[in-house]
């Protein structure tokens, strides 16, 4: 344990630490996926992905949607892209754009920033690209060596939301907690529970990453042959 001179305890310190660079939309590719800044070119391929081809529970736990409308969903792309505290991507998979995701509750001064605003059209969902995507995301603002060097890497969801609960944990993440009646969203009361990686974290998740992502993971029918949790728990 750490002393100041006053013999209280202290955290270790962070030696040469600076403001780090903002996490904006930049373009992220991988071998099954790529991130790129959300356009409003993009809103045809999101229509069809995010509603056509998506069940109306996918927005169940976002703070907007269901659209029934075109022109509602065209807004509310044209609101994520305009918004100044956000840093929306468009995920692309075979040239078409599937899914979002973003950058939020950027702190550069103490490096951390989250994920959210993920809505990932029912064809992208527990997909390789999808894992990927997240990876992608995670590898921009943690690695020191292809990224931004931030310390702190947030998830988080509707405590309800087992789904997403499942995917953080299972991505890697570490639970924190709940803070109990957080929000009010859809005149619902919510509480949220909040997952992080941490940047000495990053290294061996990366490992374990690039050891799922990898070719000769997947047979021939695309099926894996390890599962990335056990390669998380073999690199630990």
């Amino acid at each position: 344990m750490i002393r100041n001179e006053h013999g209280q305890p202290v955290g270790e310190d962070v030696a040469g630490w600076t403001t780090r660079p903002p996490a904006a939309p930049t373009l992220l590719e991988g071998r099954t996926v790529r991130l790129e800044a959300l356009a409003e070119r993009h809103a045809d391929d999101l229509w069809t992905a995010l509603v056509e081809e998506s069940p109306d529970a996918l927005w169940t736990y976002l703070p907007y949607g269901p659209f029934a409308e075109r022109t509602a969903f065209d807004a509310h792309v044209a609101r994520l892209e305009a918004d100044s505290a956000l840093a929306p991507l468009a995920v692309v998979v075979e040239g078409r754009a599937a899914g979002v995701s973003a950058y939020l509750r950027e702190d550069r001064a103490h490096g951390c920033v989250e994920v959210g605003h993920v809505a990932l059209g029912a064809r992208l969902q527990r997909t390789t690209a999808a894992t990927e995507a997240t990876y992608l995301m995670m590898r921009h603002v943690l690695d020191e060596r292809d990224g931004l060097g931030y310390r702190r890497f947030e998830w988080k969801c509707d405590a309800l939301n087992a789904p997403s609960r499942h995917a953080a944990e299972r991505f890697g993440f570490t639970f924190e907690g709940v803070f109990r009646q957080d929000k009010v969203v859809k005149g619902r009361s919510r509480d949220t529970a909040w997952f992080s990686v941490v940047d000495h974290e990053w290294p061996r998740l990366r490992a374990a990453y690039e050891n799922w992502l990898a070719a000769s993971n997947f047979d021939e029918g695309g099926a894996q042959r390890r599962s990335l949790r056990d390669l998380r728990e073999a690199t630990s």
